[in-house]
């Protein structure tokens, strides 16, 4: 009797890049198609009409495929996430969007197909791959609006970061970074005092509930945003924690300078602009005094509104990782993210400067 072969599912995203996106995927989809019938698995093509079609196309035939495989930025990849999160399928990423932030943080290729498909082909033959953390986000009872149950890879945007995004999707300039880039030294002229109530569980299990009037709030897994600015320096992608991150006061025009370009060497959260903790989980809701937040984001990707409740999800998305990949994330024993810590002199448990 013959072993049932491998099946592997492909989503892209045709209706990005004013229709290069489409081209591009079917070049990954001819690709896979190829090692497929070198290596002995099926490809099927599972993408939708839209990012709400496709994921629930893959939802649905899930009993189709053994692996799943996303071709686009983030967003394609907080759709794969959603998609096989918790169900131990893993998941292939061919980064090919504007941003590719989760990409970056886990060490795959970016904006290199052929490579990028070399990878996971290796990775389906030898049975490469880790598993890395995700954060959750769903509604509390008393907000407006569609219920929100959603996994995402990167982060979740709550402020100024949330403006940011949104204004980089709208743009015309070429290339991720640049648009978000600009997105920034637009919206930082237009700070707002957000007002958000926050009940956060930290490490020790230990409860914390207090208001912040604040621009910005970002829960995150990954370390990266806007196309390489690290936002989140001291994320893990397997610690089973989230890092909150909040502006802790107005800044004025030379701090915000300084903050910019502390992001693109990954000392942000350097800045004393910045507040930090670690979290299990956290609540956000609106408090009574300051502006309305806008609507939160995530991955790219338009989430809701307060009132929120976000928690980690433990090595919950397992990813297809060349084998020197996996063996360099096995590696990281967490000394790296406390030598930047002390370099920055934060306190590793209480985030306060010391």
């Amino acid at each position: 009797m013959s072993e049932e072969r491998t099946v592997v599912a492909m989503v892209g995203n045709p209706v990005s890049g004013k229709g290069r996106g489409a081209v591009t995927y079917e070049r990954v989809l001819d690709l896979m198609i190829e090692a497929g019938e070198r290596h002995g698995f099926d490809v099927i093509d599972l993408t939708g009409s839209s990012f709400d079609d496709s994921l629930r196309r893959t939802r649905e035939e899930s009993d189709r495929y053994g692996h799943l495989v996303v071709a686009g930025g983030d967003g394609m990849i907080s759709l794969g996430a959603n998609a096989v999160g918790c169900s131990g399928k893993p998941l292939g990423i061919v980064a090919i969007g504007s941003g590719n932030d989760f990409a970056r943080g886990l060490g795959l290729p970016v904006n290199r197909i052929e490579t990028a498909v070399e990878g996971i082909v290796g990775a389906i033959v030898r049975g490469s791959h880790i598993d890395v953390d995700m954060g959750r986000v769903t509604s509390l009872p008393g907000g407006d609006g569609e219920p929100i149950d959603r996994f995402y890879g990167g982060m979740l945007n709550c402020g100024l970061d949330a403006s940011i995004n949104d204004r980089a999707n709208h743009s015309h300039l070429p290339g991720g970074s640049l648009r978000y880039f600009a997105a920034v030294l637009v919206e930082v002229t237009r700070l707002k005092r957000y007002g958000y109530h926050i009940k956060a569980t930290l490490v020790d299990g230990s409860v914390e509930e207090y208001d912040l009037l604040t621009p910005m709030i970002t829960v995150a897994n990954s370390r990266h945003a806007g196309g390489g600015l690290e936002i989140s320096p001291y994320s893990r992608f397997d610690d089973g924690l989230l890092d909150l991150v909040w502006i802790d006061h107005m800044p004025n025009p030379i701090e915000i300078a300084d903050a910019i370009s502390k992001g693109y060497n990954g000392r942000l959260l350097a800045s004393h602009v910045f507040g930090w903790k670690r979290v299990r989980d956290v609540e956000i809701t609106r408090a009574d005094e300051g502006a309305e937040p806008p609507v939160l984001m995530s991955d790219g990707e338009y989430v809701g509104s307060v009132p929120v409740r976000v928690e980690a999800q433990r090595r919950a998305l397992r990813v297809l990782v060349p084998p020197a990949v996996a063996a360099e994330h096995r590696a990281d024993d967490g000394s790296r993210t406390l030598a930047a810590l002390e370099r920055d002199h934060r306190d590793p448990v209480t985030g306060v400067f010391i």
